[in-house]
């Protein structure tokens, strides 16, 4: 298929090996910075913060979250241009859900007159919210959306990405504290440009079973 869109999902891939001395562009980081600001989230929540690691600094800072476990991905903290930690809110309260609200009504997208009614969407999260006022099966799942949106972001942008459930939240969290201010990051997503010669992943075709296989039509 010739489209555009499977163009881009057909070349992209886990990168396994960054060239250290290619950076992503300016304009390129701001693409993708307004790519993570339009991701879908159920009822708007956007129960969100991403941390975009770029100075030496912050690598260092990442590299070092590494110490106790995933060692396999160590080497991305350095070697990739940038790195993005995804964190999800695991207390959403209705008061945060409000100031989503509120941006509706402001952006013109809401009507105000109907800001009471939409108030009322925050039942979704509440579903979701046990006695302790924890939600964050319900937020992570809503970071997974923006994940798969900067994707296909960085596909279009001819940008090797690697996805990574492969870190150690307890040490992100003490080493990113001031950063995630109570968030919580369990995935993160190497961007960068894949060094060729050393990544032996590059180039293979895509291994996905058929789509008759996963996809029924009724």
């Amino acid at each position: 298929m010739s489209h555009q869109i499977i163009k881009d999902l057909s070349t992209r891939y886990t990168a396994k090996k960054y060239d250290s001395a290619k950076r992503i562009s300016a304009e390129d980081i701001e693409v993708i910075k307004q790519a993570i600001r339009l991701s879908a989230s159920s009822i708007n929540s956007q129960p969100w913060k991403f941390i975009l690691v770029e100075s030496d600094e912050g690598k260092q800072r990442l590299h070092d979250t590494f110490a106790n476990k995933h060692q396999f991905n160590q080497p991305h903290a350095k070697e990739a241009s940038h790195t993005l930690l995804l964190a999800y809110d695991p207390k959403f309260t209705k008061e945060k859900f409000a100031k989503r609200v509120d941006a509706e009504v402001s952006s013109g997208h809401l009507p105000a007159e109907m800001y009471d009614n939409f108030m009322g969407a925050y039942a979704f999260a509440e579903m979701n919210t046990d006695e302790n006022g924890n939600n964050a099966s319900w937020t992570k799942a809503q970071v997974y959306l923006a994940l798969g949106n900067i994707l296909h972001t960085l596909a279009r942008l001819g940008i090797a990405s690697t996805p990574m459930e492969g870190v150690d939240p307890e040490l992100i969290g003490e080493i990113f504290e001031t950063e995630l201010n109570g968030h919580v990051c369990e995935v993160a997503l190497a961007m960068g440009y894949q060094n060729k010669e050393e990544d032996w992943n590059y180039g293979l075709p895509k291994a996905r079973l058929a789509v008759n296989d996963i996809i029924e039509v009724v």
